[in-house]
C-alpha cells in the first residue's frame, strides 16, 4: 500500500491544480436524481413528512445522549418513523426548475450527490429487503435482491453481524458527477464532507424517536458496489448508518 496515497488526494485536490469545471465549459448538467440501479418491484409509499409528529426531543438533549448504538431491541421502527428518518438525511425541500434541490441537509453548491438504498429488516408494513429512496416523490420502490442480501452485505462490511440486528441500514451512495460537474476533482472532496453532514441527522433524528444509530466507514467497495448494481466509479457506496430501536434499560 502506498503510504502517501491520502496525501496525495489531499494535494491533486486543491484549487490550483483545478483546470475549468464541466460546468464552466458549458456542458449539460447532470440529472438531479438517478434511477434504482436495478429492476424495481412494488413502490412504499411513506407517510409524508408533513403528517409527522415526531423527533420532539431538545436538540441539546440529542447531541448530549448520542452514542453508536450496536445493540438494538427486536422492536421494528414504524413506517412513520423510517420517513422521517428518511426526510431527516435526505428529504427534499424544494426543487428549482431542475436546476437544484434544497433538502434538510447540507451540501455543496445544492449538489446533494446522494442516493439512498436501505437494507430493511424490522419495519413495521414492510417485507425485508433492498429498496431505493426517491427522494423528490419520498417514496420507496423494493429492489430486486437475493435472499441473502441482508447477510452478502454484512460479510461486505467486514462481517459487522449487528447490521443482521438491527431494523434497517441506510447505504449511501454517491453520484460522482452530480459534484464533479460543478467542481471537478475537488468534488471528491466536497462528497465525503456532505457523507458526515448525513449521517451526522441520522444519529440525532434516531435519538430523538428512541432509537440508535452506528455508522460504518469499513467495507469492500467492490463487493458493496456490486450488491447495488453500481459500477464503483461513477456511482459507488460512500457510507452507511444502520438503525434499530433502543433496548429497554435493564
Amino acid at each position: 500500500m502506498n503510504s502517501s496515497t491520502g496525501r496525495q488526494f489531499m494535494e491533486k485536490t486543491q484549487y490550483r491544480h483545478m483546470g475549468p469545471s464541466d460546468q464552466q465549459q458549458g456542458l449539460p448538467q447532470p440529472p438531479l436524481e438517478m434511477p434504482p440501479p436495478r429492476g424495481t418491484r412494488e413502490a412504499v409509499d411513506l407517510p409524508p413528512p408533513a403528517a409527522l409528529r415526531l423527533g420532539e426531543m431538545p436538540l441539546k438533549q440529542a447531541i448530549e445522549t448520542r452514542r453508536s448504538l450496536r445493540q438494538y431491541a427486536e422492536t421494528p421502527l414504524s413506517l412513520s418513523e423510517l420517513s422521517y428518518l428518511l426526510w431527516c438525511t435526505q428529504g427534499v425541500r424544494e426543487i428549482t426548475a431542475g436546476k437544484a434541490t434544497f433538502r434538510t441537509v447540507p451540501s455543496a453548491g445544492a449538489r446533494h450527490p446522494f442516493e439512498t438504498a436501505l437494507l430493511v429488516n424490522r419495519v413495521e408494513g414492510m417485507k425485508p429487503g433492498l429498496y431505493w429512496f426517491v427522494a423528490s416523490g419520498h417514496r420507496l420502490s423494493k429492489l430486486d435482491a437475493e435472499p441473502e442480501i441482508a447477510d452478502r452485505i454484512a460479510e461486505a462490511a467486514y462481517n459487522q453481524r449487528f447490521i443482521l440486528e438491527s431494523a434497517a441500514t441506510f447505504i449511501w451512495i454517491a453520484d460522482a458527477v452530480r459534484m464533479t460537474w460543478r467542481y471537478g476533482e475537488r468534488g471528491y472532496r466536497y462528497m465525503h464532507i456532505d457523507a458526515g453532514h448525513v449521517c451526522q441527522n441520522l444519529y440525532l433524528a434516531a435519538e430523538s424517536i428512541g432509537a440508535g444509530c452506528c455508522a460504518i466507514g469499513a467495507f469492500t467497495d467492490e463487493t458493496m458496489n456490486a450488491l447495488l448494481g453500481l459500477d464503483g466509479i461513477n456511482q459507488f457506496v460512500i457510507y452507511l448508518g444502520v438503525v434499530g430501536k433502543r433496548k429497554a434499560a435493564a
